[in-house]
């Protein structure tokens, strides 16, 4: 697999590009003409550059307006492209993409295209140059590859082919089988991205939202099945036009990009495993059985109060490290791990974002295979000197830098709760009916949100829902959620923008991303929640407006709405089914415990509750530098 990313596609200067495109591990670069034209430099120098970065230039993007036009505009039109010529030369590179004119003075015709490239194609084979045609979706006279190809084939001659953009095809619904029959020595590139689906004007669509594949919500694995089946194997390339990631960090993006063409190529050889595909070996995607454990770093104050939370919420300490200043704390299938340990990567993690949940383990067939597919997507795999005796349990980092564990049969879960820990004498049994992780609720900021989906869709075997707005009073959060397709394995990615929001102010006052959020199932809320008030736990209180409010809006009898607001317990309703959420007061840096049960077949979050707990527990953040009431 030869892959390319277009300079466009990232922030920075050409110097910064190259290096982000390079760390990245792509094979070639495009060069955007405007990225050339603001730099200080010559085509020379920027084709060395590109040389020491270790990266071919595959292109040299776009040339506008060519063909079909009268003359003297037509005259003018090949001057300017010998003077690109010159440039290419320089460059080191042998392709221009020519894009289908949008000139108003332009005229159409296939025949009269077809000899100005017949023509183009003449002058750039005596400079031993190829010239590629790709149809936009807004073109004056051609928007569809068919037209484009057409015009290729009259053209006829070797330095003339076509360029295949997955925007422009799936944009304009062509029908995907047309490109089968391209020839593959015709098909001179494939540019690729990917968009969500926006009623808009093509041209704005295109200029400002496109996203690397599997961001978005087109068929570019179609696409690309329709591609891989002509045998064509040249560069994959990325061109994205994204004003948020024109802002972002180039190096994240860069790997964004490599990892989106690793895991779709991957996907279509899956699919078409006939076609003779070039792809990177790796296991299938991960699938995740169950959230094992959830870990907090902190500090032995810290460690008190988390103490005091989950003895509320029901959980006991049955186990602590054997080496370790770790204490393991169990309800049901629920467990939650507390590291106040002076060394190793759990205490930094504490020394930078404070008290904080910053590692998960999930339960998989094979650990192994989970590590090997992460590394060849791109990830950081986590290492970390363990004691003797004591179990090596795989990771990787995640999200604003915490970590992911992956236990199996072979490394745990049992063998990790036999052979790292020791039993403590049993407490008080306060069993509250929680039984099992209902899902783990990522915060980052908005910029990564695309990030981590494309993190979470490419490694697990799992499906993105729709991206919902959560109205915070201070702003929308922007949520997608994950989800296995059993449902035992969920997590919901929330981006903010700006830190007046609840997400907000969990980033700034953690220093960055991480798990903010975690809902514990149970099989009778009204059953717990009595529990819970019995073991002391106060809930977070909600307004008694909101309660009038659901028991008008969804009818409901008298006596359900009482009990919902005895318990201030929270409620929703979909086609499927019902939901009833009970959340504890945010900890002092929003860190948040929910409490669920779902009946039926409910499959949403409760998002439409969001702005009534948000405000309840603004209630309670106490402004900064204040003490504790």
């Amino acid at each position: 697999m030869k892959t390319s990313i277009a300079t466009v596609s990232i922030a920075g200067d050409l110097a910064e590009k190259f290096a982000a495109i390079s760390a990245a591990r792509f094979d070639a670069v495009e060069i955007f003409e405007n990225d050339f034209l603001a730099f200080d430099g010559s085509p020379r120098d920027v084709g060395r550059m590109a040389r020491d970065a270790g990266l071919e230039i595959a292109l040299f993007q776009p040339f506008r307006d060519f063909e079909g036009l009268p003359e003297p505009q037509r005259g003018r039109a090949f001057d300017r492209a010998e003077r690109k010529f010159d440039v290419m030369a320089e460059l080191g590179t042998d392709l221009m993409l020519v894009c289908s004119s949008v000139s108003p003075v332009s005229l159409g015709g296939v025949d009269r295209a077809a000899a100005d490239f017949r023509e183009l194609g003449e002058r750039a084979e005596k400079r031993g140059l190829k010239v590629g045609y790709e149809a936009l979706a807004w073109g004056r006279h051609v928007w569809d590859h068919r037209d484009a190809w057409e015009i290729v084939r009259r053209a006829d001659h070797p330095s003339i082919g076509v360029i295949l953009d997955s925007f422009h095809t799936l944009a304009r619904k062509i029908d995907l089988s047309s490109i089968r029959s391209i020839p593959r020595d015709k098909i001179f590139i494939v540019q690729l991205a990917d968009a969500p689906k926006i009623d808009m004007d093509l041209l704005y669509w295109s200029r400002h939202f496109r996203n690397m594949p599997g961001e978005g919500d087109l068929p570019v694995r179609a696409f690309m099945q329709a591609v891989a089946a002509t045998g064509y194997d040249g560069y994959l390339s990325l061109e994205i036009f994204n004003d948020q990631f024109r802002g972002g960090s180039a190096k994240a993006i860069a790997a964004d990009g490599h990892r989106s063409l690793v895991w779709l190529v991957d996907q279509v050889k899956r699919e078409e495993p006939s076609l003779d595909i070039d792809a990177p070996a790796m296991p299938d995607r991960v699938p995740v059985k169950a959230v094992e454990f959830v870990e907090f770093a902190t500090n032995r104050a810290g460690a008190l109060e988390l103490a005091r939370l989950f003895g509320a919420l029901g959980f006991r300490q049955t186990a602590r490290h054997v080496s370790k200043d770790v204490a393991l704390y169990r309800q049901g299938g629920v467990n939650l791990v507390v590291n106040t340990d002076r060394d190793g990567f759990a205490h930094s993690s504490f020394v930078v974002h404070g008290t904080s949940a910053y590692a998960m383990a999930l339960r998989v067939g094979n650990a192994a295979a989970a590590i090997e597919r992460a590394r060849a997507l791109g990830a950081e795999v986590f290492d970390q000197a363990v004691a003797s005796g004591e179990l090596k349990i795989p990771a990787v980092r995640s999200v604003g830098g915490g970590l992911i564990y992956f236990v199996d049969d072979a490394s745990g879960p049992g063998r990790l709760w036999e052979v790292d820990f020791r039993p403590v004498e049993a407490q008080a049994d306060g069993d509250a009916g929680l039984t099992c992780v209902d899902h783990v609720g990522l915060t980052m900021g908005h910029e990564e949100l695309s990030t981590w989906l494309l993190f979470c869709v490419s490694l697990f075997e799992a499906t993105k829902t729709p991206m919902v707005d959560v109205v915070d009073p201070a702003g929308i959060v922007r949520s997608q959620a994950i989800e296995s397709l059993d449902k035992r394995f969920r997590l919901t990615l929330n981006g903010a923008e700006n830190r007046r929001t609840l997400a907000g102010h969990f980033l700034a006052e953690t220093f960055g991303s991480g798990i903010q959020h975690l809902a514990l199932a149970c099989d009778d809320i009204f059953a717990t929640a009595a529990r819970l008030a019995e073991s002391g736990f106060a809930p977070l209180a909600i307004s008694p407006n909101y309660f009038d409010d659901v028991e008008a809006r969804f009818g409901l009898e008298p006596d359900l709405a009482d009990r919902l607001r005895a318990g201030n317990i929270l409620y929703d309703r979909d086609e499927q089914g019902e939901f009833f959420q009970l959340y504890a007061p945010a900890l002092e840096h929003g860190f948040i415990f929910e409490i669920v049960e779902r009946r039926g077949g409910y499959q949403g979050y409760g998002a439409a509750n969001a702005p009534f707990r948000i405000a309840a527990q603004k209630r309670l953040m106490r402004p900064k530098g204040m003490p504790r009431a």
